[in-house]
């Protein structure tokens, strides 16, 4: 089938191709793939597997000037490793004692919107979009007339930390922006999980998902406008998770 559709042009096929960043009629040479593709294909592994185990640095990944104008600080969670946090989910859920002081002391209680930016299971994921994420959320979010929380970095991050966020801070709607876990396709897939007022015994229920933020999913100019919308959903229905529907705006192409 492969050899049918090559006879058609590669104009036909690039076009496919432009539309999704899955591997689809890709040639073969008898049973096996060509090089090309075998070479491709061992080179996203390994840049997914550079995410996962690569360690967050924040002025490396971030830049020092982004890191400077947010007045971003790094904390950790009970996991003390890399190591850790993959083989104990439970500890990447919880902050260290040192990072519940430091929470404390540096941020406002009760915020509108709280953002704290995870490494999760892709550091390349973060570094790729949260530069251009987090200035987006909080232009929206002034001028809607929010007050925004001072936003942080967590390294070894779970989702289910949202919760000891809610606990510490109280603030009306946590975003968690986090690196999801690569596949073969993009290491540079960012999630925003969000919850309204998260606490203690909250679990996936309770939570919504923003999820493929990046250039060829959803793009960073849209993903704060639906992080934003949701957010305001939540604080009008004051719920969030399952019983909370987002409303996507539907606009007609121009």
């Amino acid at each position: 089938m492969t050899d049918d559709l090559t006879k058609t042009g590669s104009g036909f096929l690039d076009k496919i191709r432009a539309r999704t960043p899955a591997r689809v009629l890709i040639d073969r040479a008898g049973a096996a793939y060509r090089t090309p593709t075998q070479l491709g294909l061992r080179l996203a592994h390994a840049a997914a597997r550079d995410a996962v185990r690569n360690e967050l640095d924040m002025e490396r990944d971030l830049g020092a000037e982004f890191v400077r104008a947010w007045n971003l600080f790094a904390v950790t969670t009970q996991a003390k490793t890399k190591e850790d946090y993959l083989l104990r989910p439970d500890l990447g859920r919880r902050f260290s004692e040192d990072a519940e002081r430091t929470i404390q002391a540096r941020c406002p209680r009760e915020a509108d919107l709280q953002v704290v930016i995870g490494d999760g299971l892709s550091v390349t994921a973060v570094a790729a979009q949260v530069p251009r994420l987090l200035p987006l959320i909080a232009e929206g979010t002034q001028h809607r007339g929010w007050k925004l929380g001072q936003p942080f970095v967590v390294r070894y991050c779970r989702v289910g930390l949202m919760n000891h966020v809610g606990d510490l801070l109280s603030p009306r709607v946590v975003v968690l922006l986090i690196g999801e876990r690569p596949g073969l396709a993009t290491a540079e897939s960012l999630s925003a999980y969000m919850a309204f007022r998260p606490c203690s015994g909250h679990t996936d229920a309770g939570r919504n998902l923003i999820s493929n933020i990046h250039a060829r999913g959803v793009p960073p100019e849209a993903a704060a406008e639906r992080i934003l919308n949701l957010a305001a959903q939540m604080m009008r229905q004051q719920a969030s998770g399952i019983v909370l529907k987002e409303e996507l705006s539907l606009r007609k192409p121009g």
